[in-house]
């Protein structure tokens, strides 16, 4: 099987899990939750720990162009998650998020071919993409959702800056080694996560006393961002090792995650109702289902081919 194939497997079963954290500290408003910023402030602080890997990789300082992509992608990053969570605040976590995830695979199709022109892709690679959105499409719609004008602003630029973040890194990791590569993207990510610092507002909602004595929230969310950062590290090694053309590829299988994240919701609110309680009627199953058999079909055909 293809190394990059396994890995991105891996960084959507991480995802997946994060993403159940992610519901129960942002869904969960009433009780203490972050606000966008404060979410985006300390999510862009704790990537500083990657500084951990410095002893394994030869460190050095990148030239100018590689400077700029690494901060290109450090900013459409803090971008993406800055307006993810401010679409979880705004509008039901499950649908932002499917929504922002499901749109990705498009954009980033269009970005390859516009930074680096048509790529060769196999007919048969080409129906394993399809398969594999079509089923991450199907997972996450919502029957009666709400599509209003400042729903896809928000999230369509959500999107849009992710899909950016898997161009730019791909950018930075063809110039240089996966981990030093990794490195200086997340000490710039933490760099412009103090930027949230400089408004009295914004400093305020940060640490506002709610959102650091809570003991609940702050549980949540170091569970959620452990996921979330192996989920990262895992994402950003699959980006590095794909072949460009198969960039959009990786995203598709976001599917996957849904999958996992379905199965974890299923599983929460059957035996622990009061953690997690989600209506589940038999056609959403019948639809899980169906779309499970397009993610599996699209993986048998990368793994046979």
């Amino acid at each position: 099987m293809l190394l990059w194939l396994i890995v991105t497997i891996l960084a959507y079963l991480f995802f997946g899990l994060a993403s159940l954290g992610d519901k129960l500290v942002l869904a969960g408003k009433a009780h203490g939750a972050p606000k966008s910023k404060s979410y985006t402030f300390y999510v862009g602080i704790i990537s500083l720990f990657v500084v951990v890997f410095i002893p394994f990789t030869k460190f050095g300082f990148p030239n100018a162009t590689e400077l700029a992509w690494i901060a290109l992608d450090a900013i459409v990053h803090i971008l993406g998650l800055y307006t993810m969570f401010l679409a979880v605040e705004k509008f039901d976590v499950s649908r932002a998020v499917a929504t922002i995830g499901a749109t990705q695979p498009i954009f980033i199709f269009i970005l390859t071919w516009l930074f680096w022109g048509p790529q060769a892709m196999p007919a048969i690679d080409i129906l394993a993409f399809i398969l594999l959105f079509s089923g991450s499409v199907i997972i996450s719609v919502e029957k009666n959702i709400e599509v209003t004008g400042d729903y896809l602003k928000i999230t369509l630029l959500s999107s849009m800056m992710f899909s950016l973040d898997y161009v730019f890194s791909k950018f930075v990791f063809l110039d240089l080694p996966f981990l030093l590569g990794i490195i200086w993207i997340r000490i710039f990510v933490f760099l412009f996560a103090l930027v949230f610092l400089i408004t009295k507002n914004s400093r305020k909602e940060i640490f506002s006393k709610q959102m650091i004595s809570n003991k609940k929230t702050q549980g949540a969310f170091l569970y959620a961002q452990a996921c979330g950062g192996a989920a990262n590290f895992l994402q950003s090694f699959a980006i590095s090792l794909a072949p460009i053309a198969f960039l959009a590829t990786v995203n598709s299988l976001r599917g996957i995650q849904y999958v996992f994240l379905f199965l974890a919701t299923l599983f929460l609110s059957f035996l622990f109702p009061k953690i997690l309680k989600e209506k589940i009627s038999k056609k959403i199953i019948y639809q899980k289902i169906i779309s499970i058999i397009l993610i599996v079909i699209g993986l048998a055909i990368l793994v046979a081919y």
